[in-house]
């Protein structure tokens, strides 16, 4: 897999304990995801990898959190003229158990590729 026009960054800038942020972490690194948001160009597609992401993408926004419930394949077109996506995370827990498959995560681009053109 090759991507091009596309910027990846994560909601949370450090690695927490047991890699579960806590609500200061989201906090204290929302500002910076608000401001990789704001330069995003109309049009865009945001893939949130995981709920965590989902609602850091809805709090650097200050969008309510029952805008859109995560859910893998939502959907959302958020009021600053870009689209929020949701997907189960691609951990190895998430692989290993089933939960999200080749063919699942396959489609969440499938539907990023067809919002785009």
């Amino acid at each position: 897999m090759q991507l091009f026009n596309c910027r990846i960054t994560n909601a949370i800038k450090c690695v927490p304990p047991q890699n579960h942020p806590n609500g200061d972490e989201i906090t204290t690194c929302n500002a910076y995801l608000r401001e990789e948001i704001t330069q995003l160009q109309p049009g865009a597609v945001i893939l949130a990898l995981g709920g965590t992401a989902h609602r850091s993408v809805l709090k650097a926004l200050a969008l309510p959190q029952v805008i859109l419930r995560f859910g893998h394949l939502a959907e959302c077109e958020l009021p600053v003229g870009l689209t929020l996506v949701d997907s189960y995370h691609c951990s190895r827990y998430n692989t290993n158990t089933g939960r999200l498959s080749q063919a699942m995560f396959e489609k969440v681009f499938q539907r990023i590729r067809r919002l785009l053109q």
